[in-house]
């Protein structure tokens, strides 16, 4: 680490004074950025193609199952790896899939790709960005906690989920519309321009020497990390309510259904509607870089959670797009309390040379619960028709709280401090 010797932590831009977080936040910002592109992008196209919510399903699907597969595997590889060069092959990997898909649906391409073909290929270039998945997740993850000091963990998670955020606000705006007023050959285009900015910025950051090094067996390295979780309760209570919320709350996957058939607003709606959840999301993350939602952690996240299920359900039930834009502002606003809640406990419970299995464990557990909730939502809507099945998810998410809370009353009264003080 390279700037401040004296952390304030009341700074509410202490972590941005790192140079070496600030190129982290950069390269996040970046891949985000093209990753949200990419994603309404995928949807929209292969719903225009197919009109089969289950379609939209797959797409979830065919990026979770690797994900998961591979998510103990690349913790433990993030955890015995130098962090730059993991990241390196990563974003090559990514970028070499989009730019496949980007000739795969170039109009230059149909008389030598059929149509029928397109499909297929953008599942399984999908499928091979959900591999990459499994292994940015932990790598990120311990590559964050090395860039500033323990003191500055909630300061910048909340930054990391305000890039995060702000990424996924501005990549389905500028997808949609791109999309609508340029085609897909130019989206992917500016896509794959984004992802190599991101390759860019990892050249800015140090090279970390990993801190574990196994002497043991690699199942016997990979339980370790899975027991640890299911030791803790907060830990394994935090990724449990939040795979189960996001599984039934995945309505997100269908919002194609809702701009194209419903609300009939088209590519450039659904971009803003995408935007809308981020929209509330960075402004409440920033709203937290003043107002902690960590005084009782616990307590605020199954508020969160309760207030994420009725903003779903709110949207699904709305036939006018600017109030649908307003429910999905607010569920962006409780989702991300409840990320940034869930981000701090995970940094200051997790011990360094744990930090890629433990993450590899909660990506298993959170990072790929949209993929699988999408595929539960398109599952849904095909069996009970779109608004209904929005409807249950929200329900069953607000259910799961209630589920949790009852749990897990002991933990309600408890504070960040008291939280760090058992870790040190």
């Amino acid at each position: 680490m390279d700037s401040p010797t004296i952390v304030d932590k009341q700074d509410p831009y202490a972590a941005l004074r790192y140079r070496e977080f600030r190129s982290f936040l950069g390269m996040r910002f970046f891949f985000t950025f093209a990753y949200q592109m990419q994603a309404v992008i995928i949807g929209f196209h292969i719903y225009h193609l197919t009109k089969d919510p289950l379609a939209l399903g797959l797409v979830g699907l065919c990026e979770a199952l690797p994900a998961i597969g591979i998510a103990l595997y690349g913790g433990y590889i993030a955890d015995k790896s130098e962090k730059r060069g993991l990241l390196l092959k990563i974003f090559l990997g990514v970028f070499i899939c989009s730019l496949i898909m980007l000739i795969a649906t170039s109009p230059q391409m149909h008389p030598y790709v059929p149509e029928s073909y397109i499909i297929p290929i953008m599942y399984c270039m999908v499928f091979g960005i959900g591999i990459a998945r499994g292994f940015f997740s932990p790598a990120t993850s311990s590559l964050m906690a090395m860039t500033i000091p323990r003191e500055l963990y909630p300061n910048s998670s909340t930054w990391n989920s305000s890039s995060y955020m702000t990424a996924s606000i501005l990549g389905p705006a500028v997808g949609g519309l791109v999309y609508g007023f340029y085609g897909i050959t130019v989206t992917y285009t500016v896509i794959i321009a984004f992802i190599f900015i991101a390759l860019v910025c990892v050249f800015f950051l140090k090279s970390h020497p990993p801190k574990y090094i196994p002497k043991e067996s690699i199942m016997k390295s990979l339980t370790e990390g899975v027991q640890f979780v299911f030791k803790s309760k907060m830990m394994l209570g935090a990724m449990s309510l939040d795979l189960f919320s996001v599984f039934f709350g995945g309505a997100v996957a269908l919002l194609p259904v809702f701009a194209n058939d419903i609300l009939k607003v088209g590519s450039e709606g659904l971009g803003f509607m995408r935007a809308a959840a981020s929209a509330g999301a960075v402004l409440t993350m920033l709203v937290m870089t003043r107002i902690s939602p960590m005084n009782k952690p616990w307590r605020n996240l199954l508020v969160a959670v309760v207030g994420f299920g009725t903003s779903i359900i709110c949207y699904g039930l709305s036939k006018n797009f600017y109030l649908t834009l307003v429910f999905l502002f607010m569920e962006g606003a409780f989702d991300s309390v409840s990320v940034l809640i869930r981000s701090t406990i995970m940094q200051l419970l997790t011990p360094d040379r744990m930090r890629g299995r433990v993450s590899a464990v909660n990506s298993m557990f959170i990072g790929s619960s949209n993929e699988i909730g999408a595929f539960e939502s398109g599952l849904t809507a095909k069996l009970m028709r779109t608004v209904p099945a929005v409807v249950f998810g929200g329900c069953m998410t607000i259910i799961i709280a209630g589920i949790t809370y009852t749990k897990t009353k002991s933990l309600l009264g408890l504070t960040l401090q008291d939280i760090h003080e058992e870790t040190v």
